[in-house]
């Protein structure tokens, strides 16, 4: 049997994530926004959201990436919450049977705004 490989990453609060002020925090989740929308045009990022685990939760979200952890190591690092001290990235190597799962190419939001937008 064949199988397709992807790589699943949780993406996981810091223990010691900085606090930030809110209009930091607007400014930092929308760069964060773009960066994904960018990695997506780009084919590396198949699907990414948060997890809806409440404010308090350590794991924010999940990613499904197209490659390994080693070619994405410097995708995550750039991302502006990795750079901000806040978030980092657990990666899983995933395998299902070929054909099993398959993605779309869709515009993804590139701001806060964008992403609660009802358009």
């Amino acid at each position: 049997m064949e199988f397709d490989r992807y790589t699943v990453a949780l993406v996981v609060l810091r223990p010691d994530a900085p606090k930030l002020d809110p209009a930091t925090e607007a400014k930092v989740q929308d760069a964060h926004l773009a960066y994904l929308a960018l990695l997506h045009d780009e084919g590396r990022l198949l699907a990414a959201g948060p997890l809806l685990s409440g404010s308090q939760g350590t794991i924010r979200g999940l990613t499904i990436f197209r490659g390994s952890e080693t070619e994405l190591r410097s995708c995550v690092e750039a991302d502006p919450w990795v750079r901000a001290g806040y978030l980092e990235y657990q990666f899983f190597p995933w395998m299902v049977p070929k054909g099993a799962v398959h993605f779309s190419h869709i515009k993804f939001p590139r701001s806060s705004a964008e992403a609660e937008s009802r358009d």
